[in-house]
């Protein structure tokens, strides 16, 4: 029997997989917090299918997200990413990467950890909302994560990474997933 889905989840195999036992699912280990922010910071301008296909290749990468080694990565290890045809090789992505993984650990450092956080903008309360690019909450994030040093965490971006890690909720009331 098939299920209804949210419309964008569509038939392509990894967004169905993706949408059923990912997208809206709440997320507290700061490891999947890391590794969801570095995919969308790099899904910016692109197609979030075009990452979800590389995320092996950028798991491989990028030291399986480990935020500890990620943030002492060199201009040698930044160089090595740009060569490496399994990722996205955006140089500004790529530096930001590292950049956010130092603010990252800051962040643990200061709350404990950063699902902390995260979870904190909304006292640990799932938001239900409708699809949206951005919002009030996505704003308050994005100006927070910016103020602390971040890049690559416009509203828009945060917004995405809100509804990847469960903290918003878009499915729409057909979706088995409701």
């Amino acid at each position: 029997m098939k299920k209804d889905r949210c419309k964008w989840a569509g038939d392509d195999e990894i967004y169905i997989k993706y949408h059923d036992e990912e997208w809206g699912v709440p997320t507290h280990e700061d490891k999947e917090l890391f590794e969801m922010l570095v995919l969308e910071s790099f899904q910016a301008g692109l197609s979030w299918i075009t990452i979800l296909k590389k995320r092996e290749n950028f798991r491989k990468a990028f030291d399986g997200f480990d935020v500890e080694k990620v943030a002492g990565y060199d201009e040698d290890k930044i160089e090595e990413l740009r060569s490496n045809e399994g990722i996205i090789r955006h140089k500004g992505k790529i530096s930001s990467a590292v950049n956010n993984a130092q603010v990252f650990i800051e962040i643990q450092n200061e709350y404990g950890s950063f699902d902390n956080y995260i979870w904190g903008f909304t006292d640990g309360e799932i938001i239900k909302a409708e699809y949206l690019t951005e919002s009030d909450l996505s704003k308050q994030i994005s100006k927070d994560l910016k103020k602390r040093g971040m890049k690559f965490v416009g509203p828009t971006i945060i917004y995405s990474y809100l509804e990847s890690i469960g903290i918003i909720d878009n499915h729409q009331q057909y979706c088995f997933k409701f």
